[in-house]
């Protein structure tokens, strides 16, 4: 808060702005008192010089009024005139109490004149006329002295007045040159006055144009450059002026604000160095980890992809160069996979098996003096290599003697290990992972060939013993006839199966989904029969594993057979559902003839092959006839043998 006191500049202005108001009301005040002494000047003025000419008048009635009854009757009316005139209040208003002045002294004179000499001359001459008898002659040389002077004479009396009467009028010339000058005196001093208040006017105006000029405009305008240099950034400007003034403490509190916010703004810039290098080096961490990722997953992890990977390090980071060190799988031994390190003549290797420990550490990163005998003073930071408590070899990178690895630095490095770890643990799990998958499908070509063809081969063996057996009898023709169409049936039946295996085993290899190859097989078989076959698919994906994805394709593909080689169908539905929380339903239904006892004597191996493969599931398999006519098939597993299958409706009977 501004706190106000004898140097505010608004006290100041006001005093001035008061100073020129007081003088203004003062001029004006004065004006008026002046203005108002000065009323009825020219009316006493004017009425001081009848008295003048009421004077001539009487002398011209006394030396030419005619006889002297009708001049004793004129002049009373002329001296009472007089009279009035001399006690007029347009005379005695201007005429000052102050017996002492001029004014009043000249008044008086004239009245004492008119009182003691004039009137009483003239009064006598009234008498002696309205007496109309002799008349004593008064002395000329002294005046009369009241009522008990000696009368004169009429003719010595006008005589008398018109001898006294220039004198009078010279009196009474003299009092309306003093009114004159009076007037003349108040004109003066109302004109002095106005030019006194005109002056000291003018002076404090000036006086406030100044304390404006310097005290206002000067310093506002050194504020506003100085607030103009603070808006482009510059906060090195200070006002010039100083002063305990408003403005005064306003330029002392903008030099602290400067001060401040050039504090400020140094530590703003400060801020912002240290974040445009924080973003920095986070930009350069992100292209490190970018193309370490890059390299790890695009290019096979070989002594190509590893070089390029040290060479990033060492031209992002601007340390030396850098070594990978692998161990064995369940050896604690490492061994050298790749440096950058130049191989120079004469200068030990700072690697070697003694040093595996020290570098090893307790499994932290942590730094490694340098080698004895080493002519480079680098030391080494030593990283560890590991992915889920794994661990899989050492990152060694060479320190430069002039530079510190930061703290940032050491984080980064940490993750390119965290990384090649994760690389190098993915490797070996894809490679585990082809193995497992070459193992499984292996084993289940193998099940595959044991389940079918091995079944069918060991039945033509079976009968090829018979027919030798046979053919030693007597009657060994007619005996071996039967046992030839078993052979010829079994080997039709071998043939089938080894097609069917092998155009299994073709829709899996091209990569498509459960769904693509139960089409194809369904598209394969239609091409066989005019029957229409349908499919409604409702399993989830990847719901099952490639074993049970062949053993249901199979199931499939032999019950479409039997419905399209004996059941004489015309149409054909396939039925395959299933969703995460549910086990998974397989149902083929025909509208055929159905299967009679005989058709499953005949087909017992394709109906026992098909229940053998509903064990291997962890399922249920019923075969039996449908409600309407055709036979239905029913298939129900939980995919991964998690068992608890429940068994096929009531009205299925299960196949022989």
């Amino acid at each position: 808060m501004i706190k106000s006191g004898k140097h505010s500049l608004l006290l100041r202005l006001g005093l001035v702005t008061a100073l020129i108001v007081l003088l203004a009301f003062a001029g004006m005040a004065s004006s008026l008192f002046i203005a108002d002494t000065l009323k009825g000047a020219a009316a006493a003025v004017n009425q001081a010089g009848t008295l003048r000419m009421q004077s001539y008048r009487i002398a011209t009635h006394l030396a030419y009024g005619g006889a002297a009854r009708r001049q004793a009757d004129g002049l009373a009316a002329l001296m009472e005139e007089f009279e009035q005139r001399l006690a007029s209040p347009r005379l005695i208003q201007v005429i000052p109490a102050d017996p002492e002045q001029r004014l009043g002294q000249q008044y008086a004179q004239v009245a004492q004149l008119w009182h003691t000499r004039i009137q009483p001359l003239l009064s006598s001459y009234l008498s002696v006329v309205a007496a109309a008898g002799p008349m004593p002659r008064p002395s000329l040389a002294e005046p009369a002295d009241g009522p008990e002077s000696v009368p004169a004479l009429p003719g010595d009396i006008r005589e008398a007045y018109l001898s006294w009467v220039a004198d009078f009028v010279g009196h009474i010339d003299d009092l309306v040159g003093a009114l004159e000058q009076d007037a003349e005196a108040k004109i003066t001093r109302l004109r002095g006055l106005q030019w006194l208040a005109l002056v000291l006017t003018l002076l404090v105006a000036g006086l406030g144009l100044y304390l404006v000029h310097t005290r206002v405009r000067l310093p506002l305008y050194d504020l506003l450059r100085c607030a103009e240099q603070a808006r482009r950034g510059d906060f090195r400007a200070r006002p010039g002026y100083r002063g305990d003034d408003e403005l005064g403490r306003l330029g002392q509190a903008f030099d602290v604000m400067a001060e401040d916010l050039s504090k400020l703004y140094r530590g703003l810039e400060e801020r912002v160095r240290e974040k445009t290098a924080a973003l920095a080096r986070s930009n350069q961490s992100l292209e490190l980890l970018y193309a370490t990722v890059k390299r790890l997953n695009e290019a096979p992890l070989d002594e190509t992809t590893y070089r390029a990977l040290l060479e990033d390090i060492a031209t992002r980071l601007g340390h030396g160069p850098g070594t990978l060190c692998l161990s064995a799988a369940g050896q604690a031994r490492l061994f050298r996979f790749i440096t950058t390190r130049p191989v120079e003549a004469g200068r030990p290797d700072p690697c070697t098996l003694e040093r595996c420990a020290e570098c090893r550490g307790e499994g932290t990163t942590h730094r490694v003096a340098p080698a004895p005998g080493a002519q480079s003073p680098r030391s080494l930071l030593s990283i560890p290599i590991r992915d889920n408590e794994q661990h899989y070899g050492l990152l060694l990178v060479e320190l430069s003697p002039d530079k510190e690895p930061q703290p940032w630095e050491i984080r980064l490095l940490e993750t390119v290990a965290r990384h090649i770890g994760i690389a190098i643990n993915i490797s070996h799990c894809a490679t585990r992972d082809r193995q497992v998958a070459l193992l499984e499908e292996r084993a289940t070509i193998a099940r595959e060939l044991h389940d079918s063809l091995a079944q069918s081969l060991s039945y033509l063996k079976i009968q090829v013993s018979r027919l030798d057996a046979a053919l030693r009898r007597p009657d060994g023709l007619a005996a071996a006839r039967p046992i030839i169409d078993g052979l010829r049936e079994g080997l039709n039946a071998a043939y089938r199966q080894l097609r069917e295996i092998l155009t299994t085993f073709r829709l899996k290899i091209d990569g498509r989904d459960f769904r693509a190859a139960l089409t194809d097989a369904i598209q394969e078989l239609q091409g066989r029969s005019e029957a229409r076959i349908d499919l409604e698919y409702g399993l989830s994906p990847r719901r099952l594993s490639a074993n049970e994805q062949i053993h249901v394709l199979q199931v499939i593909r032999e019950a479409l057979s039997n419905a399209l080689r004996h059941a004489q169908a015309s149409k054909i539905l396939v039925r395959v559902s299933g969703d995460p929380t549910s086990e998974v339903a397989v149902a083929v239904e025909d509208d055929g003839i159905g299967l009679s006892h005989g058709q499953r004597q005949a087909h017992h191996y394709g109906l026992a092959i098909m229940q053998e493969r509903a064990r291997s599931l962890g399922g249920a398999l019923v075969i039996g006839p449908r409600a309407e006519r055709g036979t239905r098939l029913h298939l129900v597993f939980w995919p991964g043998g998690r068992g608890g299958t429940e068994l096929p409706p009531p009205h299925a009977r299960p196949a022989a």
